[in-house]
């Protein structure tokens, strides 16, 4: 019988990152993975694989609507829909491989299949008990279901992200269920492939939670890229029938009854936390009641000696949430101090233009009785993003009031991914907007869009 130090459970972000981390302290590390492949779902049908077919599809906007401006005369691109799914296998393959050497050099032992936690200290893997003295749940979660839709994703018509990923040809009309990050950059890849894509949406704006400028002005964005959007709308069923499907709604606002006809439906309506099998219930580890398990401050739970990280536990289900968990939890067990600054946790939606967010929106600092300021600066003022020809969007800085305090910042345009770290680094230390307008930055890249928007929260921005 093997004794482990730490028994991770998952090899996702959350728990392969927690299983290098803790071997590079000196501790005695399994992971357990029942796929064929480590890095759990964000590497191989989520993060990584969509933003292959997003690159992928970005260039051929590139091709199609910018080269000729720019003088490259290459004619018209046709997609090879196979050879896109080969691109994208390619680079879910090279990730994963890669996990697979980071284990083999920390030593780490991958114990193949689906984890029972018999007792504390206690994970049998197939037909073999694993004795460790502590326990990280790391099983992630996986896609909503919804009320009067069944998913099919073998068959290709009703499809959740995971079909969505992998359909066997590019549809000529899709109805996206959800217009939150999942189902508007998959939305957004077919529909630069030439599929008529439709989004329907609950609520009365895309992206919820998300500052409300923001909003508005990533809807007229995907709107002008053939995007339609239908919100306010409370889907009651899905008919998937030969060659497509028929989504039922009603609209809130009059209670009017609608039906949407497309060859593929995505259901994008999130995610829930997954830790079925386990045996939670019967070691009485609390869960909260929307299903999530329940940790302290240290990512502990109620059983001594099992912990819990990821989209298992609440808060955003990020992959980067899940890393700092990760890493933050091993430190703890290692005896060390582990920390995660949950209210600086980056949100990023990879469609073009990006969408990039930290800390409070505008709304949510007014609410909190916060007296502020706002800096705004368009991209149309800065140079790089226009002449790559991605002049759409803005960044906005909103600083207190009073301290000059950076509280967050939204930025749609090129780059934003990219660009929302330094504003990250700066709250992180405290810094004020002037920090940051004071700094330096390098001309001409779209960061400077930053520090001019810093520059708005004062006198005033240069370039506009």
């Amino acid at each position: 019988m093997s004794t482990y130090d730490l028994i991770v459970i998952g090899a996702g972000p959350g728990g392969y990152v927690c299983a290098i981390r803790a071997a590079q302290l000196g501790l005695r590390v399994a992971c357990v993975e029942g796929r064929e492949t480590l890095g759990g779902t964000c590497l191989n049908v989520g993060c990584i694989p969509s933003k292959a077919l997003l690159h992928a599809s970005h260039m051929l906007h590139e091709t199609h609507e910018n080269f000729a401006k720019m003088g490259l005369m290459a004619g018209h691109v046709d997609v090879d829909w196979q050879k896109m799914q080969g691109y994208k296998a390619e680079t879910v393959g090279g990730n994963t491989k890669g996990i697979e050497f980071l284990f083999k050099k920390n030593k780490i032992d991958w114990l193949k299949g689906w984890a029972v936690i018999e007792a504390a200290g206690k994970v049998k893997v197939g037909d073999t008990t694993y004795d460790a003295k502590n326990i990280v749940i790391a099983s992630g979660s996986v896609p909503s279901s919804l009320k009067g839709v069944t998913v099919d994703n073998d068959a290709g018509i009703v499809v959740d992200s995971t079909g969505a990923l992998a359909l066997p040809k590019i549809p000529q009309s899709m109805v996206v269920i959800g217009a939150g990050v999942i189902g508007l950059e998959l939305g957004s890849v077919y529909a630069r492939l030439g599929t008529q894509v439709t989004v329907v949406e609950y609520l009365d704006a895309i992206t919820p939670g998300m500052d409300a400028e923001v909003q508005k002005q990533f809807q007229k964005i995907l709107t002008k890229q053939g995007l339609k959007f239908v919100l306010g709308a409370a889907v009651s069923g899905v008919e998937a029938a030969d060659g497509g499907a028929k989504v039922s709604y009603t609209l809130r606002k009059d209670n009017s009854e609608h039906v949407l006809e497309a060859e593929t439906v995505l259901v994008a309506t999130g995610r829930r936390p997954y830790a079925d099998g386990l045996g939670l219930d019967a070691l009485g580890v609390q869960m909260t009641d929307r299903g999530y398990i329940k940790v302290d401050g240290h990512w502990a739970t109620s059983v001594p000696g099992i912990y819990a990280i990821g989209d298992a536990v609440p808060g955003p289900m990020l992959a980067h949430k899940a890393e700092d968990e990760g890493m933050a939890v091993a430190e703890v067990i290692a005896g060390k101090h582990g920390h995660v600054n949950y209210g600086l946790i980056p949100g990023v939606i990879y469609t073009m233009p990006e969408v990039a967010t930290v800390g409070l929106t505008e709304e949510a600092a007014k609410e909190g009785g916060r007296k502020i300021k706002v800096g705004k600066f368009p991209f149309m003022g800065n140079a790089r993003a226009k002449a790559v020809m991605q002049a759409d969007g803005f960044v906005k800085l909103i600083a207190d009031a009073e301290t000059d305090r950076i509280l967050g910042c939204h930025i749609i345009g090129p780059n934003a991914g990219e660009m929302i770290h330094e504003v990250c680094v700066a709250m992180e230390f405290g810094a004020s907007a002037e920090d940051l307008a004071l700094t330096c930055h390098a001309h001409p890249t779209t960061s400077e869009a930053v520090r001019e928007a810093a520059l708005a929260c004062g006198d005033g921005a240069i370039h506009v």
